[in-house]
């Protein structure tokens, strides 16, 4: 179950980032991808930072969401360059 979770959390998250930051969208498998690598890179950050988003879908969420927004971020500089 817990890959299928990944999945879930990497698609909302994903597709949300997208929303936000607008411009062309990447795509769902793209998205799920984006959501599930923002997951790690958003852990990493809050646990560098010493933040805890608690527990939960929720908080996995806004955690995945948040670092997906960044790896956007980077993508679009990077493209740019």
């Amino acid at each position: 179950m817990g890959i299928i979770l990944w999945i879930v959390v990497g698609l909302i998250a994903g597709w949300g980032a997208g929303q936000v930051m607008k411009g062309g969208g990447y795509g769902v498998v793209a998205d799920v991808i984006l959501g599930i690598l923002g997951g790690v890179v958003g852990g990493w950050l809050f646990g560098l930072l010493g933040i805890g988003a608690g527990g939960g879908l929720i908080g996995s969420v806004i955690v995945a969401f948040i670092g997906a927004v960044i790896l956007i971020w980077i993508t679009r500089l990077i493209k740019k360059a």
